[in-house]
């Protein structure tokens, strides 16, 4: 059975990644795009730009934008998330939610509407990132002494918050994996006379620049040896087909929390 899905921010680049990776899903179909009632595109067939014709129209109007829809797909941000949310949850509708920058007071509120709906949600939906995430796990059991830890990571210009939540949920899962919590061992800028590195810090580098899409690497540097593990991307195509897979997960789920991790069975 088809679900329906709404996407938000419909007329950026993501959401339109989004909305063409739907039309090519058998087992997706675009009834709901939402945008801010300032955008320019209101009122414009939402696959107008793929040279298709539709009946779905971008709204600013969340009600009109979710009420055919099973699931959204929301990579907007914080305070948009938010006003989403507490729509979809009145509404029964699900959320694949891709936004980043989130304080812990945020994520409590989405933690406490998954009770109501069931919500993936993930720094970075791509599947190559979170396998990523995976091989970074097994990467500080075994290097859990002896070796520095630094994350180095790019992305485009335009991006407004520092460092990525990859890179956030990166040292997450290494801090969890050395038993730290990374609120305590995370260092996020060096100046001056900083004094020699406390070993057991997790370092985080930040580069803003171009078009990147996004470039993630995590170094394990020792004694007489260093390990880098990373992951590129080159296009955001790679976001919108790991939050269908997500779509595609909450179908059989009614309500709870879940993250890429759950989507993928890495856990």
């Amino acid at each position: 059975m088809s679900q329906g899905i709404a996407v938000a921010g419909a007329s950026g680049r993501m959401g339109r990644m989004l909305i063409e990776s739907v039309q090519a899903d058998a087992l997706c179909t675009l009834v709901g795009a939402l945008d801010l009632a300032a955008s320019p595109m209101i009122g414009a067939d939402a696959t107008a730009f793929l040279g298709q014709s539709s009946t779905v129209r971008i709204t600013a109007d969340l009600g009109a934008g979710l009420k055919d829809a099973d699931v959204l797909i929301d990579f907007t941000r914080p305070e948009g998330t938010l006003a989403h949310l507490q729509v979809c949850r009145r509404l029964g509708v699900k959320m694949v939610i891709g936004t980043t920058g989130f304080s812990e007071a945020q994520k409590a509120d989405i933690a406490a509407a998954a009770q109501d709906i069931a919500i993936v949600m993930a720094p970075n939906m791509s599947v190559g990132v979170n396998v990523t995430l995976k091989l970074l796990q097994m990467a500080a059991r075994s290097l859990s002494s002896g070796f520095d830890i630094e994350i180095i990571e790019a992305h485009h210009r335009h991006k407004v918050d520092a460092p990525s939540g990859t890179a956030l949920k990166m040292g997450e899962v290494i801090a969890a994996e050395l038993g730290r919590d990374l609120k305590d061992c995370a260092v996020y800028a060096r100046e001056g006379v900083t004094g020699e590195r406390d070993p057991s810090s997790i370092g985080f580098s930040a580069i803003r620049g171009g078009d990147i899409v996004g470039d993630h690497t995590v170094l394990f540097a020792g004694t007489g040896e260093r390990i880098e593990i990373s992951h590129k991307s080159s296009s955001r195509a790679t976001y919108a087909q790991g939050s269908l897979r997500a779509a595609h997960f909450l179908a059989a789920r009614k309500s709870g929390l879940f993250d890429m991790f759950d989507v993928l069975g890495l856990k």
